[in-house]
């Protein structure tokens, strides 16, 4: 039996990325998946591919930051599959204009707020009332190490350390109900958005990839694939990671836990 066999699961950014390389591995594990996305086409697309590998999938166009559309997504899911059992928050993302809290725009830290913080308080606000009613379910934030450590994107940090208490906070709340919930706390990921922001924009001998290569050889580990982040939800949404809840994993190579130790040497 697949370990994910019966089960539904909600995964927003469920177009690209960690979310739909989660979404993929957890189709080939028995799950239905559905994917809510701002991005019409990227969503479309990639529940067209998890069809096509066998799986069930189901594009919702949501905008996470919105309640009505969060409420109608859920329900969508609900009425096509008759059940929800997981709800993976993965949507979000950071500014280049995080900056320096009196230097920061107001409308930049409301629109890192709404993206990165409300939008997981909205899908288990509209999605909890179905795992209480089946008394079971598990609920996997996706946070950052950088709401382990801080990070010179204020706004960016405070909302990704905020998932790590709503994370706690749910866990106490609802495990009379059998409801799981936990946080992943990612690194390094080459995702889509990672790749075209991040690689390819300096030389192989500028100063820039010159620190980057020294910063890998200390940190060997420290740069993933969305399928290794994918692997851990897959582990936190299957009945295997019943013993968990209320914990952050953090698949940072070791970031968060001896960056300081090296800086001193």
């Amino acid at each position: 039996m697949s370990r994910l066999e019966g089960k539904v699961i909600c995964l927003t950014g469920g177009g690209a990325g960690i979310a739909k390389a989660t979404a993929r591995a957890c189709a080939r594990e028995g799950a239905a998946v559905a994917l809510f996305d701002i991005d019409r086409e990227v969503g479309a697309a990639a529940a067209r591919q998890i069809d096509a590998e066998g799986g069930r999938a189901l594009f919702v166009h949501t905008d996470v930051t919105q309640d009505d559309s969060v409420r109608e997504a859920i329900a969508q899911t609900v009425a096509r599959f008759g059940r929800l059992d997981v709800l993976f928050n993965c949507a979000g993302g950071s500014s280049q204009d995080d900056r320096p809290v009196h230097d920061m725009d107001l409308d930049v830290w409301h629109r890192t707020i709404a993206l990165n913080l409300l939008h997981p308080f909205l899908m288990c606000r509209h999605g909890l009332p179905h795992l209480m009613q089946q008394r079971s379910g598990s609920i996997i934030n996706v946070t950052s190490h950088l709401g382990l450590v801080g990070s010179v994107k204020p706004a960016y940090a405070a909302t990704k350390g905020g998932i790590i208490s709503f994370t706690k906070t749910l866990a106490a709340q609802y495990a009379a109900f059998g409801i799981r919930a936990n946080a992943i706390a990612p690194g390094s990921v080459r995702t889509e958005r990672a790749i075209g922001r991040y690689e390819g924009q300096v030389g192989a001998e500028s100063p820039a990839a010159r620190e980057r290569a020294t910063f890998h050889k200390l940190y060997p580990f420290s740069k993933g694939e969305p399928e290794d982040i994918a692997a851990i939800a897959l582990f936190l949404a299957s009945d295997e990671s019943r013993m968990l809840t209320g914990t952050t994993i953090a698949a940072d190579g070791g970031r968060s836990s001896y960056l300081k130790v090296y800086a001193a040497d």
